[in-house]
C-alpha cells in the first residue's frame, strides 16, 4: 500500500509511504481518498494528521505517469485526481498536515486540505506545475488563492517557485514552523488535544467556517446560527455547560 491509516489516542494518521518521494499516483491517489473516507466513518478517529516522510511530505504527482497520459486520459481522470483530495477536506473533523521536506504540487495541494499546517524548518512548499506547462489540477488554484489571497496565490502559480518555511509562515501558508525532528510529534499533540474535544460541535465549526467561506454573510450567518441551535440538543453541550457551572471552565471531559 502507498499509504497507511495508524490511529493512537483518537488521532488518526494518514501517512503517505511511496519511497522515495512520496509522488502522487494514481494508486496513491485512490488511496488517499479511501483512507480519508475510513477515518470519516470511524467512532475511534476524533482528530486527523496527515503525513509523509522526513525527506518529502509529497513531492507532486508521478510525472512519468501523467506524461503517459494524452487529454481523452485526463479529462476522465481529473474529477477523480480533485475527488481524492476533497475527501480530505471534507473530513467532519480537525485535520492537520505535518509538513516535512518537500510539499510541492499535488504535495501542497494536499496540506491545503487541512485545518491546520505544522511545518518543519527545512520544509519547502510550491506549486511548480506551471514549468511543465500545467497548472494545479487538484484544487490548487482555488484552495491556495482562499487560504493566501488571490496576489499571493499567483505569484507561486505563475512562477512555480518554492517557498522556504519562513516565508511559508509569513505568507499564511503554513500555521507554524517547528525543528524538523519535532514536526510529526506537535501535529499528533495538536490533533491529540482536538481529539479530547466535543466531538459534534467541532465538526459544527469546521463545517460551519468552510460553508460560511463559500456563500455570503447573510447565508453563512443562517448556518452558524443552525448549528449553534442545533448544539443544545447534545450530550456535549450539557456535559461542557454543566462542568462550567460546578468546576468552572476548560474542565468538562467529553464522552
Amino acid at each position: 500500500m502507498t499509504a497507511h491509516l495508524e490511529v493512537a489516542e483518537g488521532v488518526g494518521t494518514i501517512r503517505l509511504d511511496r519511497p522515495p518521494m512520496n509522488a502522487l499516483d494514481i494508486a496513491t491517489q485512490d488511496r488517499i481518498k479511501e483512507l480519508a473516507e475510513e477515518a470519516t466513518a470511524r467512532s475511534d478517529v476524533r482528530a486527523v494528521v496527515v503525513r509523509g516522510s522526513e525527506k518529502a511530505f509529497a513531492a507532486g504527482a508521478d510525472i512519468k505517469e501523467m506524461q503517459r497520459m494524452d487529454h481523452a486520459a485526463m479529462v476522465a481522470r481529473s474529477r477523480d485526481l480533485q475527488d481524492s483530495f476533497s475527501a480530505v477536506a471534507r473530513i467532519p473533523k480537525p485535520v492537520v498536515a505535518a509538513v516535512t521536506g518537500y510539499a510541492l504540487g499535488g504535495g501542497c495541494e494536499l496540506t491545503l486540505c487541512a485545518d491546520y499546517r505544522i511545518a518543519g524548518e527545512s520544509a519547502r512548499l510550491g506549486q511548480p506545475e506551471i514549468l511543465l506547462g500545467l497548472i494545479p489540477g487538484a484544487g490548487g488554484t482555488q484552495r491556495l488563492s482562499r487560504l493566501v489571497g488571490p496576489s499571493r496565490a499567483k505569484d507561486l502559480i505563475f512562477t512555480g517557485r518554492q517557498v522556504k518555511a519562513a516565508e511559508a509562515l509569513a505568507i499564511g501558508l503554513v500555521d507554524r514552523v517547528v525543528p524538523d525532528a519535532e514536526v510529526f510529534d506537535a501535529a499528533h499533540a495538536w490533533a491529540a488535544k482536538l481529539a479530547q474535544g466535543p466531538a459534534i460541535a467541532l465538526r459544527a465549526a469546521k463545517e460551519s467556517i468552510d460553508a460560511g467561506l463559500e456563500t455570503d454573510l447573510e447565508t453563512g450567518l443562517a448556518i452558524e446560527r443552525n448549528w449553534f441551535a442545533g448544539l443544545f440538543a447534545t450530550e456535549d453541550r450539557e456535559t461542557g455547560m454543566r462542568s462550567f457551572v460546578e468546576e468552572g471552565p476548560g474542565k468538562a471531559k467529553f464522552a
